[in-house]
């Protein structure tokens, strides 16, 4: 990982930073279990304080593999918030490269960093994770991102005077549904299973009959608990509960 940061003040990534500061306070921090991972510490610690580390120390390039294949595993298995937890530990990159790219475009800097957020997000649910470098191929991904929000900024400004060359909204939305869910069930305002419930069925291929079959409940009952979530994560974003990480919202989680 690169050793330098960038602070955002708007965009993805800053979104992405506030709800991984949810996620990492106390009294309650989401917990990684290194004890697996050969060349970690052995014992399980805050995601803020992996982050540190792989940040700070130098490790080999097969305990960062063994590393990145377990947040991976989990941001796929584990629901929204170790999604979350996956893009904090990388955002000192992230927020390298989009530094890198904007530096030169400041006015399409949150077209940059939601593209790079976006891409790296796709390779975080896709990529192999049997074959080596999986950590350069996830911000590989990312970098390719930025790289082609700039190619899109260059190819418009050659375009001819009378066509339109204003920024344009990328691909992906601009403020990612998981980070949404995440920073909800950090706050308490619905559970981890509720945010994982939506995200499973909503942006997912996850059927709402076969998640019912498993649970031992009808579809009936797994969509009424689907819509009270939804609707009270609707109502704390019209609340802005969900934009800043202040460790006072933290509470018991509302819905079950």
């Amino acid at each position: 990982m690169p050793t330098t940061t960038t602070s955002f003040r708007s965009g993805a990534l800053a979104q992405a930073e506030q709800a991984f500061a949810l996620l990492t306070c106390e009294p309650a921090p989401l917990v990684f279990d290194a004890r697996p991972v050969p060349g970690l510490p052995d014992k399980t610690m805050p995601l803020d304080a992996l982050r540190k580390m792989m940040l700070f120390e130098s490790y080999d390039s097969d305990t960062i593999d063994a590393t990145w294949r377990q947040l991976a595993l989990q941001a796929r298995e584990w629901g929204p918030a170790w999604v979350v937890g996956a893009i904090g530990v990388a955002l000192p990159a992230l927020t390298h490269f989009a530094a890198k790219f904007s530096r030169g475009y400041p006015r399409h800097a949150e077209d940059i960093d939601s593209e790079i957020l976006a891409e790296f997000l796709h390779a975080l649910r896709t990529a192999d994770l049997d074959r080596p470098r999986l950590w350069m191929r996830l911000t590989w991904a990312a970098y390719r991102g930025g790289e082609a929000v700039i190619k899109k900024i260059r190819d418009t400004e050659e375009l001819p005077a009378e066509l339109s060359s204003g920024s344009r909204t990328p691909k992906r939305p601009y403020g990612h549904p998981d980070l949404l869910l995440g920073r909800a069930a950090a706050a308490g305002v619905i559970t981890s299973e509720a945010a994982e419930l939506i995200s499973a069925t909503r942006f997912g291929d996850a059927l709402i009959e076969t998640l019912a079959a498993e649970k031992g409940v009808t579809a009936s009952v797994l969509r009424m608990r689907r819509r009270r979530a939804e609707r009270a994560v609707a109502a704390a974003v019209v609340r802005g509960e969900l934009s800043v990480p202040a460790r006072t919202q933290l509470r018991e989680p509302a819905l079950a």
